[in-house]
């Protein structure tokens, strides 16, 4: 996490002799958002439910290069029992789904600061007898920049993206043109 980041009052709050630090998770399902966070019973930032999960929620490292490359993050649920919270996550469509994690201090004011935002690549199982175990893989939004990017130099794609604009009206008919270059044979 980049100094850059803190703000003044976060920074004042890690200056403290006695720090209760935590962690939140958004994941933007599409059927309902799940707010969790590393203490216990339910916490409210910024207007949003946040369950606590205590030790049962565990977050990799985040890590911050100084070049510009894509690292990830993993969000990691233990203890989840083998019924309905586990179907959810079985049926739920979450890949490209948006997932934030936050760093944050308990005090007289909560403070805290988003340290990683990505998209949810991968959700791993792994069933006991009586929970489940659920790991999801976040990847930074800087993938994006590795994403082809389909495009088509054609009149018809031209139109499809700005209507009316026919600045490729003629790129076609151009495929089988001959053109004289210097002298005419």
């Amino acid at each position: 996490m980049a100094t850059r980041d803190l703000t003044t009052s976060l920074s004042a709050a890690l200056d403290d002799a006695v720090i209760e630090p935590f962690f939140a998770v958004d994941l933007e399902f599409d059927s309902a958002p799940v707010y969790i966070w590393t203490g216990l019973g339910t916490k409210t930032i910024s207007g949003k439910n946040y369950q606590g999960l205590g030790d049962l929620l565990n977050i990799s490292s985040v890590e911050e290069t100084a070049d510009i490359s894509a690292k990830g993050a993993s969000i990691t649920l233990s203890g989840i029992p083998n019924n309905t919270n586990l179907a959810l996550a079985l049926t739920e469509p979450y890949q490209g789904r948006v997932g934030r994690i936050y760093f944050g201090v308990m005090g007289n004011q909560t403070e805290y600061t988003e340290v990683f935002t990505g998209y949810m690549d991968q959700m791993n199982i792994s069933e006991g007898p009586e929970s489940s175990t659920l790991e999801i893989s976040l990847e930074n939004r800087l993938i994006d920049l590795e994403r082809k990017r389909v495009a088509r130099y054609t009149h018809a794609y031209q139109i499809s993206k700005f209507p009316g604009d026919l600045g490729l009206e003629f790129v076609e008919s151009l495929q089988e043109k001959e053109i004289l270059w210097g002298r005419t044979s």
